[in-house]
């Protein structure tokens, strides 16, 4: 108890602090000449007012400007621009400022990272954006550290530790969101060993404001440290794994609500995956999967709307949010617009979080609809439990949605949203059922092969695995349509599709511009910035960049200029899997900023990457190694390795398979003793012993002989190199 007054007296004292809230226009939804946030504007919307660039001139459209973003990784961030000046962030949490008309560098801030912390990321190096207020550019770095910079110099304000304990495996990787006086971050590593938060700061020195914890904690060691929290905890088994974490985290979507004063976060999946492995009574373990609205002076929970209950299948809600107002049953309602991972389209009140539409966009095995009267999904653990055995589950983890960007056309009525319909075997391994916590790194309890590749692994699978999961329901589905992956123009209270247009893959997944001008515009991974006909979805110009795109675009106007930017560069969730229709495995991955404008030149393509060589001879098997000894080394390099070293052609980590002789005779002072670790290459010196280390460097050895071996064959019957495995793993 007394733990709770406390938490209630820092409240008040945060409230007392605090400043009227900010006066925002919410009768207009769209940017203008600025682009003030990653989202474009308070609503969040991707959307532009501007209409100089039209489909009656876009086939002019053409480079103005490109910027080196200096690295080869992943770019995932929307670029703000503030009266002509344009500000960014790329991988790691690095910060870009440029004169938005020129391209002119201004100034760049490089945070002092510690990469020891690409053990526990989950998904390659994102940064998906920076905010700006009041003369300071706020920016979230990948190991946790929230910082404030001068935004006419880039020097450094404030600094502050958002991780709450770093022996837990946390990232962060989202964009802050100012709240008036406030700037409140996330973070991710739900699949690590964590228990969610977020945390809101004043924007002026840094110091802690409030926290709202997403899920409870362990009974035993005392009361919550909220009301929501002491309700939440009768929805857990009170013997969870609370050792594990729980998961929970809030890694992207913080919107602020102006109208309402409060803050909406988006809360991520469960850790471990499976209910029954993480609370093994079951119950719908709030707050996972949930919308859930906090008041910005307190950080109190005003109200919460669970999108998926009893989460197994990493089916977040941290998805983009568009905040507008809507026509339901005759009445205006201030609405959410949000598409989560799991396949559903949401209308959702933002004054009471009642959902006012739920409509399935592709499909959907965990639940077969959704009732409005009890806000509750139709749930069919008949098909989506594999607690019981192997299932196949839609969508996917990767989700019917991501974090890449939809924008909503106001004028329109239309959201427009990259949405892949795909699913994903889902089983609990052997000796998982209950496994031990493994500290600050992976701890899913669960295996997953996506439909796109179920139908060749299958056959890689134990007979009687086999036999189960072809007398699924789901198989003939597998056979009829492993996934398809578009892009399409919704409405947002039927969830009916007006166009749609094939992408080249299910990877292939960017966020969208639109403009009041009648355009929406898209990158691809094959290199293409698509502008499409709003109405009808027609091409109206594709201009060939050469680099991948999954960002999404943005527009701004400078001295009467619209221009058009877009961040380019391959990469985050399953970023080991660089698909052979993307620029990025033809052409390399250097990551650029790419500004259009009306009348612009060409752009430069770069030029394709040399043909691959056969693997170099790999060194003599280590001494004593067996054949078991191999294959122990198998299963602990796709336990542990395999999230970042894919061992694919032109993969963005180096393919283990091709080690040269240095990097041999080094393996045990890389692995173990961190030899590369201010490389990116973390050590595991805590997590496998020194035999462990060897049995996956003698499966590495037989690996890269029968590699050569193969390839020295191809190559000399004139054959390609580029021999891929399946995308197995899901790290979205």
């Amino acid at each position: 108890m007394k733990k709770l007054i406390v938490a209630a007296l820092l409240g008040l004292a945060a409230c007392s602090q605090s400043r009227e809230p900010p006066k925002v226009d919410t009768s207009v939804i769209g940017a203008g000449d600025n682009w003030d946030n990653p989202g474009g504007d308070w609503a969040g919307s991707h959307f532009s007012r501007l209409t100089d660039i039209t489909p009656a001139n876009v086939d002019k459209l053409g480079l103005a400007w490109e910027y080196d973003l200096g690295t080869a990784r992943v770019q995932e961030a929307t670029p703000v621009v503030i009266d002509g000046v344009m500000y960014t962030s790329g991988n790691l949490g690095r910060v870009y400022a440029l004169n938005a008309a020129t391209g002119e560098q201004l100034w760049k801030f490089e945070p002092e990272v510690d990469m020891q912390v690409n053990r526990w990321t989950c998904c390659d190096q994102a940064n998906r954006g920076v905010q700006v207020h009041d003369g300071k550019v706020f920016v979230g770095s990948l190991d946790g550290y929230l910082y404030a910079l001068d935004a006419k110099t880039g020097e450094v304000a404030w600094k502050t530790d958002t991780i709450a304990d770093r022996k837990r495996g946390y990232t962060v990787t989202g964009a802050p969101e100012i709240a008036g006086d406030l700037v409140i971050i996330g973070n991710a590593g739900a699949e690590n060993d964590t228990r969610g938060y977020v945390t809101a700061y004043n924007a002026k020195d840094g110091s802690e404001a409030w926290r709202f914890w997403t899920i409870p904690r362990d009974p035993k060691d005392g009361p919550q440290e909220s009301e929501a929290l002491e309700a939440a905890l009768k929805t857990w088994d009170p013997k969870s794994r609370w050792d594990i974490g729980g998961g929970g985290t809030v890694w992207d979507a913080i919107q602020y609500d102006p109208q309402f004063d409060q803050v909406i976060i988006g809360v991520g999946n469960g850790g471990p995956y499976p209910l029954h492995t993480r609370s093994p009574k079951g119950g719908d373990n709030l707050y996972l999967n949930s919308l859930v609205a906090l008041d910005r002076e307190t950080g109190e929970m005003k109200w919460h709307f669970q999108e998926t209950p009893t989460d197994s299948w990493d089916l977040t809600a941290t998805q983009p949010m568009v905040f507008s107002e809507m026509e339901v049953g005759g009445k205006k309602r201030p609405v959410i617009l949000h598409t989560p991972k799991n396949g559903f389209f949401f209308v959702v009140d933002r004054e009471s979080g009642k959902p006012l539409a739920a409509n399935a966009l592709v499909r959907t095995s965990w639940a077969s609809g959704w009732d409005l009267k009890t806000g509750k999904p139709n749930l069919t653990p008949q098909y989506s439990d594999y607690s019981t055995g192997p299932k196949i589950v839609f969508p996917a983890s990767s989700g019917a949605r991501n974090w890449h960007p939809a924008a909503y056309d106001p004028t329109r009525n239309l959201y427009f949203a990259a949405v892949v319909d795909m699913g994903n075997l889902m089983f609990i391994p052997p000796g998982q059922e209950n496994p031990a916590r493994r500290e600050r790194f992976l701890n899913p309890s669960a295996a997953l092969i996506f439909t796109a590749d179920l139908e060749a692994a299958a056959a890689t699978l134990p007979p009687p695995m086999q036999a189960q999961i072809k007398a699924l329901p789901q198989w003939k589905q597998v056979l009829d349509l492993p996934y398809s992956s578009q892009i399409r123009a919704i409405d947002p209270l039927t969830g009916k599709t007006k166009w749609a247009a094939d992408f080249d893959g299910w990877q292939d997944r960017g966020g969208v511009l639109a403009t009041e001008s009648g355009l929406v515009i898209h990158g691809t991974l094959a290199g293409k910035l698509i502008v499409r006909d709003a109405e009808t979805g027609k091409v109206l110009k594709s201009i060939d960049t050469g680099s991948s795109m999954l960002a999404a675009p943005m527009t701004y106007r400078v001295n009467g200029v619209q221009y058009v930017a877009v961040q380019a560069g391959w990469g985050g969730g399953g970023w080991g899997f660089v698909p052979p229709y993307a620029a990025a495995y033809a052409k390399g991955n250097a990551n650029r900023l790419l500004v259009f404008k009306i009348g612009g030149g060409e752009t430069r393509v770069p030029a394709d990457l040399p043909p691959i060589e056969p693997a170099p001879a790999a060194p003599a098997q280590l001494p004593g190694v067996t054949p078991a000894m191999i294959a122990m080394g198998s299963g602990l390099f796709t336990e542990n390795c395999s999230i970042c070293h894919s061992n694919q052609p032109r993969a963005p980590l180096p393919d283990l398979r091709r080690l040269d002789k240095a990097r041999h005779e080094a393996f045990n002072q890389i692995v173990l003793e961190g030899l590369f670790t201010p490389n990116g290459m973390p050590h595991f010196e805590d997590l496998l012993k020194p035999d462990q280390v060897k049995a996956i460097h003698a499966f590495l050895i037989d690996e890269q002989t029968k590699l050569r071996a193969r390839e020295l064959q191809l190559k000399s019957q004139g054959k390609p190199l580029d021999s891929r495995s399946l995308t197995i793993l899901s790290n979205f």
